[in-house]
């Protein structure tokens, strides 16, 4: 049942992001980023007070993160974007371990890693699903 849940929430989710318009003021991101927060957060299994301090350094986090995506977009400019992201996370990591500590803090940016892989998952079985 929860792995129903989990694949109905993701398709939700991804169906939302096909939707998004990039002329809003989050990039039409911001379903996308809550799912994404609160996916972490489950996993992380934060309490109530390492969640009011986790959720504002992941909004910041996710909103640098988008731009760094969008100003690196291209394939000629791949591996600019993966060392901007790269060095984006260098300097969040010890935001977050602050925040829930030092091996959960690390665990973020994996989380965040599984959560897009099963967005892409996802979209991908819909697009192979339809007729």
């Amino acid at each position: 049942m929860k792995r129903f849940l989990l694949i109905c929430s993701l398709l939700f989710v991804s169906s939302l992001s096909l939707m998004a318009q990039e002329n809003d003021e989050n990039g039409g991101n911001e379903k996308i980023r809550d799912k994404m927060n609160e996916y972490i957060q489950k996993r992380l299994a934060l309490t109530d007070a390492e969640s009011k301090k986790f959720t504002p350094v992941f909004l910041d986090y996710f909103r640098e993160w988008r731009q760094t995506l969008q100003t690196n977009r291209g394939s000629e400019k791949k591996l600019e974007r993966q060392q901007k992201v790269a060095e984006l996370r260098l300097r969040y990591r010890p935001k977050f371990q602050e925040v829930v500590g030092e091996k959960r803090g690390t665990r973020v940016f994996d989380l965040q890693d599984r959560f897009m892989l099963e967005m892409r998952q996802v979209q991908k079985n819909r697009r192979n699903s339809r007729p």
